[in-house]
């Protein structure tokens, strides 16, 4: 374990704040190449990346009290892993010597299922995303770092407010029959078997003008299904871009001076999938206790939909809900049989089932002769877990999961942030944030505190349910990888750190043993962009397929299709794609008669898709869903990119551009 608590202001009251802190937001891009990179989430290997829904962001917030300086970080990817915050913090250390360090800077991720992988050092992690992909891994460090370095730079004094509510229909949870495991006497003091309650962190400068936001809503990011292969930020991404336009009038997505972080919580057993899980061979409900389908068999036709017609409509809903919502002893890891089973969100491909306390003959043999039979301690401590993977004894040709796990908790005026390193249930996030309330309160130098749990955060160690829940082990409870008395740890060691800030004994906790730094046996098996080819007679950029010359303002789709080129050569030849776009949509402006920029990649009215075709040549789909809100005039589409040739025995890389013919947009095809 390591341990790590910032406590960056006085004891808290319900007073006014006497003195301002210092506050700084910051947003920047981290978006990756949207081509051939499997997408971190689902853990299939096939859901490679092929296009832009929305751009990814990291969002910073920075707060000095005069004292001590914290700083909170939200990531629109998966979680955030061990490589990935070891590398963001030596980058800080290089440009800010010990500011900015490893007990006052958080990470969290969104958990979108749609952002890229590859940011791994654990063998499990990379056998998922073709190993550890260094043209996904630094667009991610560079734009957490760039956001951290705009907040760093943009501090004023500024006030902190907090508030709360509970936000109905946008939640459910996916393993009831667990939740019920525990006591009923537990149960009974909540009125849900999720967490509804939305808290806001508003920050805002000595005028009172808004300058950002966070907010917490324990919700899973999986809207979008693992048919998807587009780059996406899901519902929370999507929050935050509203809240952002909200705040940012004029400005393109991913401009602005407010920056609203939407941040992940205690979501291990909570789906956004509203209209619960049904077989999608027969449209009836999955089995109630192993999410498994009675015709057809495999848990892989248990899906959960809703509460949108398809993906994009639930993670549009869902996504608005949350933004209207804020603008008002444990064992060495093992991964259980059901874990390969997936979860309602996304089933496994091979024959698992949930709820499953009994091995598999023929999977359990395969692994004795493969990665060898796991030791009968581990069995023991696991138990009733039938272990599929022994991953805490497997360490060729690198550790499979981390052995050493960071815990962390910051605190920003009466709000404690609880830094959690993977997927709490809903109980068990009601218990850690119980016992840390409890712990900080009981000095009587803190009073009315918010315990916030972020989810995802500094370390992915998969998933923490409570001991009852682990006893019927489902798939939350076959992913806690430290045994069934997991939460019992976790709870001592935050019970420990909040207990030292209440008594301001911080400086006398031991760091703990530091965690590793992979430079050897790291696995790739991601190919260097290939030379690209265009089809006879064509030229890259040329649009294959044109718009029509009058579209409606509501309802239509503009689409063209165009010759493009390998979209991961952006990464693998060094040319960043962050803060650029493959796709813009622009209005003639008759008055300067100039053309400006509507929407581009980033926006959730675009859609950019791209094919890899046969003898190295590529297409792109480029869709544009007119909003209600455009305005009547002309309009192009216009697609960027950069393809790779041989000119003699040297490899050119050179920009590309295309443009569709000129179309208007009008309120009926009668208008002039």
């Amino acid at each position: 374990w390591r341990q790590h608590i910032y406590n960056p202001t006085p004891p808290p009251s319900p007073e006014p704040q006497h003195d301002p802190y210092l506050i700084g937001v910051g947003r920047a891009d981290c978006t990756g190449p949207p081509a051939e990179i499997p997408l971190m989430g689902y853990a299939n290997p096939q859901q490679t990346a092929a296009g832009i829904h929305t751009r990814l962001y990291s969002r910073a917030f920075i707060v000095d009290d005069g004292r001590r300086r914290v700083v909170f970080v939200t990531v629109d990817i998966g979680m955030v892993s061990q490589r990935l915050r070891l590398e963001v913090l030596q980058a800080l250390q290089m440009k800010y010597g010990d500011l900015y360090r490893q007990d006052n800077v958080v990470l969290s991720g969104t958990h979108t299922h749609c952002g890229l992988g590859g940011y791994f050092q654990y063998t499990l992690f990379m056998m998922t995303s073709k190993g550890y992909i260094k043209e996904s891994t630094q667009p991610l460090v560079n734009g957490i770092v760039k956001s951290i370095d705009i907040a760093h730079r943009n501090m004023k004094p500024g006030r902190i407010f907090r508030n709360r509510g509970d936000l109905d229909d946008s939640s459910l949870n996916r393993s009831p029959h667990s939740y019920l495991n525990n006591p009923e006497d537990e149960r009974h003091r909540y009125k849900w078997n999720t967490d509804k309650q939305v808290v806001v962190l508003k920050f805002t400068d000595l005028d009172g003008d808004g300058i950002g936001m966070i907010s917490w809503f324990a919700v899973h990011a999986v809207s979008m299904n693992y048919t998807n292969r587009m780059v996406s930020s899901d519902n929370m991404g999507y929050a935050s871009c509203l809240l952002e336009q909200d705040k940012n009038p004029g400005e393109l997505p991913g401009q602005g001076g407010f920056v609203a972080g939407f941040s992940s919580s205690n979501l291990g057993d909570v789906t956004p999938n509203t209209k619960g899980p049904h077989c999608a061979n027969t449209g009836l409900p999955c089995d109630y206790l192993n999410s498994s389908c009675p015709v057809g068999g495999v848990s892989v036709m248990c899906q959960a939909y809703g509460p949108g017609d398809d993906m994009f409509d639930s993670t549009r809903i869902i996504g608005h809900k949350i933004y209207s919502k804020a603008k008002v002893s444990t064992c060495k890891p093992a991964l259980g049989h059901s874990f390969a089973a997936g979860t309602i969100d996304g089933g496994g491909d091979l024959n698992f089932t949930q709820g499953a306390v009994e091995g598999d003959p023929f999977w359990d043999g395969i692994r004795d002769l493969v990665l060898g039979k796991p030791s009968n301690q581990t069995q023991e401590c696991h138990h009733p877990k039938p272990i599929l993977l022994s991953t805490g004894e497997m360490n060729w040709p690198l550790p499979w999961h981390p052995q050493i796990v960071d815990v962390q908790i910051i605190t920003i005026g009466s709000v404690a942030v609880v830094a959690v390193p993977g997927e709490m249930t809903t109980m068990s996030g009601r218990r850690l944030r119980e016992a840390v309330q409890q712990e900080l309160e009981s000095e009587g130098t803190f009073r009315d505190t918010e315990v916030v749990i972020a989810g995802l955060s500094n370390v992915y160690t998969h998933y923490i349910t409570t001991y009852e829940e682990y006893q019927v082990q489902r798939y939350e409870g076959a992913s806690t990888i430290y045994g069934p008395h997991t939460l019992s740890a976790y709870l001592q060691k935050f019970r420990g750190l909040a207990k030292a800030i209440a008594q301001d004994r911080v400086s006398e906790l031991p760091l703990g043993p530091q965690p590793p730094f992979f430079k050897e046996h790291l696995l790739s098996w991601m190919l260097p962009a290939p030379v690209d080819k265009t089809p006879q007679n064509t030229s890259f950029g040329d649009v294959l397929e044109q718009v029509y010359p009058v579209y409606r303002q509501v309802g239509h789709i503009v689409t063209i299709w165009s010759v493009s080129a390998h979209t991961a050569l952006w990464g693998s030849s060094g040319l960043s794609t962050q803060d650029k776009t493959f796709v813009t949509v622009e209005i003639y402006d008759n008055r300067t008669e100039t053309w400006e920029i509507v929407h581009t990649d980033a926006s959730w009215e675009t859609r950019f898709h791209w094919l890899k075709g046969s003898n190295q040549q590529s297409n792109a789909t480029i869709e544009w869903h007119i909003p209600s809100s455009a305005p009547s005039g002309s309009y192009r589409i216009r697609h960027f990119g950069h393809y790779k040739q041989w000119k003699g025995l040297q490899q050119v890389i050179t920009a590309y551009e295309g443009a569709s013919e000129v179309f208007r947009v009008a309120s009926s095809f009668y208008s002039h």
